[in-house]
């Protein structure tokens, strides 16, 4: 699809089931899972098991002749023990990739929204045993808030883990840390406050998922869309911003974070592109009295839009 003069184009690295929906937004109460059931499902939650279901992908936006990718998703070959499901995982991502028409030295700048592990995966590759950059070319953008937060040197600034879960997720922060950030600190600008890409691209500061979570804001022509990482990871966030997911550092400043994002995206017809929705992957917002609704669903193919039944 093109926004404005900016191709989109939508690389998914793996899709599926991948855990009980009210285990990924804990707070979310059942009815706002069945009551939504008829347009949930099968892209975003599977009734019969309550699973919420989702996507890993990378969005390669072409701007001003340069080629952009949004978040680089889990990677090949990595030691996941906080997520077992993608321990390890194989994928012919760079193959699909090089099918919309990217090699690797191709890759202008790489944009990680954020510091968790399916954001930057692909940021390296494991070459004669060692961590190396994917994009051999690419300048890295990373918010300065996550790396100083997940840096290991700083770790005794975090809270104490409080659960063997919480354990388990300090653990593995440290293995992403150490395979798809340091070895691209040599090729990576830290930003904060905001940061500019190009006349149609802006990286603004959405914390509360983490510390230094940010969004990508298109402005071209007439049309704007905003690329929001992990603020929205199912649409009933849409219907419901106060449930944040289970992977917040900070869920209340979350919620707070994300309402903003979407009073701004209605007011002024913003496409929301989430990092983690299946199906169309994106969608229009509007007012819903106090709350908000799926006005539409964003599309894969341009002129291609499905309206949400409601």
């Amino acid at each position: 699809m093109h926004i404005g003069e900016v191709e989109v184009v939508r690389v998914v690295e793996w899709r599926g089931e991948i855990a009980p929906a009210r285990s990924i937004l804990p707070g979310s109460p059942p009815r706002l899972w069945t009551d939504n059931a008829a347009w949930l499902a099968p892209d975003h939650w599977n009734p019969e098991t309550g699973g919420y279901r989702g996507a890993v992908q990378t969005w390669v936006l072409r701007s001003e002749g340069r080629v952009i990718l949004v978040d680089t998703g889990v990677g090949n070959d990595r030691q996941r023990p906080q997520v077992p499901l993608f321990d390890h995982l194989a994928t012919p991502f760079l193959d699909r990739l090089a099918a919309a028409g990217v090699r690797p030295e191709d890759v202008d700048v790489v944009v990680n929204t954020h510091i968790h592990y399916d954001h930057v995966g692909w940021n390296t590759e494991l070459r004669n045993g060692e961590w190396v950059p994917t994009f051999p070319r690419a300048t890295y953008l990373i918010p300065r808030a996550d790396q100083v937060y997940f840096d290991p040197q700083n770790a005794h600034r975090r809270p104490a883990p409080r659960t063997g879960h919480e354990q388990l997720r300090r653990e593995g922060s440290l293995l992403v840390y150490a395979d798809s950030v340091a070895p691209v600190l040599g090729r990576t600008v830290l930003w904060e406050g905001s940061h500019r890409i190009d006349r149609n691209l802006t990286l603004e500061p959405a914390p509360g998922h983490t510390p230094g979570s940010s969004v990508l804001r298109v402005s071209s022509g007439g049309d704007r869309a905003v690329f929001v990482g992990d603020l929205l990871h199912s649409p009933v966030q849409i219907l419901a911003p106060e449930h944040s997911s289970c992977f917040c550092e900070d869920p209340q400043q979350a919620a707070t974070t994300r309402r903003g994002v979407l009073e701004r995206a209605a007011d002024t017809a913003e496409l929301v592109i989430p990092a983690h929705f299946g199906g169309p992957g994106a969608a229009e917002v509007r007012r819903d009295g106090s709350r908000f609704a799926i006005r539409r669903w964003g599309a894969e193919a341009p002129g291609a839009v499905s309206p949400l039944l409601s």
